[in-house]
């Protein structure tokens, strides 16, 4: 098997190999894929150094696999060109989420929706955790809203977010801005860019994405996004409420049972799930579960998850192992 990362040098990227070494995937070559600027530098991965190459040297390597972590407009171009090359392409961007002839996959929800695909698109991190989460309960009761707040950690934007944090943190100024404002000290409602309809683009995933992973475009969602001055993970309060009815016991009995989910919520010990749990984990973290007393058939739950393992370069690589069993 022939593989390749490209975006390697990137946050999601180095996650992708320290995911590929924990698994022990088994493949006879690995290719790393960088910016021109870093051709022939060398990253270590298991003892090996492997020089960094180029897009137009990896598209003549005949790969059978691509996991791409290099952004939208490099996924856009590129990933039809790999495809066109018989190389299927697990893509960890926004760039083919929406398409039609491409499935959005989370694994332990929807893997069965990978047919003959070159293009495999992985999910927006925010919106993996809650599908996970959600998936068994949809199941059962059938989801007709969805009240979503994330808080979100500033990895998801990239390393000049982490460096403007920590500059913030040990020299109370960064001269180097990711965000608009501050984030040391300060939430930051505002994921992406805003669209004409007041949300930001990051919002409209969890909305659009959503819908298409659970097959069910009826489902009413809103949601606010918001960052905050953590690294390691996301979290999100979602309100949940169901066409059916349903009984606390057998709610938390699905979740333990979901595979990639742990549920953490005990009260009595102040046991719930947080980022510091999270944090190079890839599992899914489930808690604060309480009936919304204000309204019938709806729930309260708490969702955190490390955004660059399960919220993409795991859940890229669950993609890949599904497909290798195949």
């Amino acid at each position: 098997m022939k593989l390749a990362i490209v975006g390697a040098t990137g946050m999601v990227g180095r996650t992708m190999l320290e995911v590929l070494n924990e698994r022990n995937i088994d493949f006879d070559e690995l290719h790393l894929v960088a910016s021109a600027s870093n051709r022939g530098k060398t990253l270590n991965f298991k003892g090996k150094e492997y020089s960094l190459i180029t897009l137009e040297d990896a598209i003549k390597l005949d790969l059978d696999y691509a996991l791409f972590s290099a952004g939208g407009q490099i996924s856009s171009e590129w990933a039809p060109i790999f495809a066109q090359h018989n190389t299927v392409v697990i893509d960890n961007s926004s760039a083919w989420r929406m398409d039609e002839s491409c499935p959005l996959v989370v694994p332990q929800v929807n893997q069965n929706t990978v047919k003959e695909n070159k293009i495999i698109a992985n999910p927006n991190c925010s919106t993996i955790q809650m599908v996970l989460a959600l998936s068994g309960l949809h199941k059962t009761y059938k989801i007709k809203r969805l009240v979503i707040s994330t808080y979100q950690s500033v990895s998801g934007t990239g390393k000049d977010a982490v460096q403007q944090m920590e500059d913030e943190r040990n020299k109370g100024v960064s001269s180097n801005m990711a965000y608009l404002y501050p984030i040391d000290q300060n939430c930051i409602p505002h994921c992406d860019v805003f669209l004409s309809n007041g949300y930001t683009k990051e919002e409209m995933k969890l909305v659009h994405e959503t819908r298409k992973i659970l097959n069910a475009p009826q489902i009413q969602i809103t949601a606010t996004a918001v960052r905050v001055p953590v690294v390691g993970g996301h979290s999100e309060s979602i309100n949940v409420e169901f066409e059916n009815d349903f009984e606390m016991s057998d709610v938390r009995r699905i979740l333990d049972e979901t595979e990639g989910l742990v549920l953490i919520d005990n009260q009595e010990e102040n046991q719930y799930p947080m980022p510091l749990f999270a944090k190079d984990k890839d599992d899914v973290m489930v808690g604060r579960l309480r009936r919304d007393e204000s309204q019938p058939k709806a729930l309260n739950m708490w969702v955190v998850a490390d955004n660059l393992r399960k919220g993409a370069a795991t859940n890229a690589v669950e993609i890949l192992e599904g497909l290798l069993k195949k």
